[in-house]
């Protein structure tokens, strides 16, 4: 039973796979054409999001019984495909979903009690008080989008802070708990102080906050992307900001993630939402911690072993 790794990983996935009786091919530096070429030999194939599993590629995988996806996102796997050909998928947002929590929620307190922009002046011998005077999260309502591991995961995290938590999960129902209220995309929209988006990338979710979708929430509020950036533009943030509908935003994900292919219009949207004192950026870091690197590996290894391959 050979597998093949495509992208670096902790170390620790070798020998834990070694261990159930695997045989692994560690090629962290691997390119396409040379995982075309040997493809046919594996049945197992261990990525996370540098090589598109798409049709053309996984066509030449003829030996292929399961993929295991080191992360949460599944946007560049042809998912029809791989049903079709009855080959199991394996992903691990349990492995990072703590990760993914404490990093929106330690951006939005850095959002709301300036800390950036507090660090820089205090640097420069500036210290003004009142000036970077914070909001408070408790008593707040804190709105979720999307009730998977990572919205859960985030729940439980504001656990103690003091908050109502509201969360709508359009493919998901009965999870509301004494802390977490179950609520309609619209209620949500009504009641929400801050919105979270815990929700992966598909045909539906691409661009789904429109202006028009904004337009329809009944006050202010903050805004926390952890997901995927091209789920709004940063003409909409931009649009949204202007106008008071979002009164700050923390993102770790961008609609376009690599800078050096920017258009002219993406490069000036960015550079406006950039220039902005009340938004928070992180390189799409939440969930990449030392401890979520390993755990990732332990989640997956352990679905692999229990699917019995």
């Amino acid at each position: 039973m050979k597998i093949l790794i495509i992208d670096e990983m902790h170390l620790s996935i070798i020998p834990l796979l070694e261990n159930a009786g695997y045989k692994v091919d560690y090629k962290p530096e691997i390119g396409r054409p040379e995982i075309e070429a040997i493809i046919k030999e594996y049945v197992g194939l261990i990525i996370r999001s540098k090589t598109p599993m798409d049709k053309p590629l996984l066509e030449k995988a003829v030996n292929l019984k399961f993929i295991g996806r080191a992360g949460a996102g599944l946007d560049k796997i042809d998912l029809k495909y791989l049903a079709e050909r009855e080959i199991k998928l394996f992903h691990a947002a349990e492995g990072n979903k703590d990760a993914v929590g404490e990093q929106a929620i330690g951006m939005l307190l850095s959002l709301f009690n300036h800390i950036s922009r507090a660090d820089q002046e205090v640097r420069k011998g500036i210290w003004r008080r009142e000036e970077n005077r914070g909001v408070e999260l408790q008593g707040k309502t804190f709105g979720i989008i999307g009730y998977g591991n990572m919205g859960e995961a985030i729940a439980k995290k504001l656990s103690g802070f003091d908050v109502n938590i509201l969360a709508y999960d359009k493919y998901k129902t009965g999870f509301g708990t004494f802390h977490v209220k179950e609520v309609g995309f619209r209620q949500l929209q009504e009641e929400s102080d801050i919105i979270s988006l815990h929700i992966p990338l598909t045909h539906e979710t691409r661009n789904f906050l429109t202006m028009e979708v904004l337009e329809q929430f009944s006050k202010p509020f903050y805004f926390i992307n952890t997901a995927r950036g091209e789920i709004i533009s940063f003409d909409t943030l931009n649009a949204a900001l202007d106008r008071g509908i979002i009164l700050g935003a923390v993102l770790d994900v961008l609609e376009n993630e690599k800078f050096s292919t920017f258009t002219e219009d993406q490069k000036s949207a960015f550079e406006k939402l950039a220039s902005r004192e009340n938004v928070v950026f992180s390189p799409h870091i939440a969930g990449w911690t030392y401890q979520s690197y390993e755990k990732i590996n332990q989640v997956l290894v352990e679905k692999i072993k229990e699917a019995g391959f």
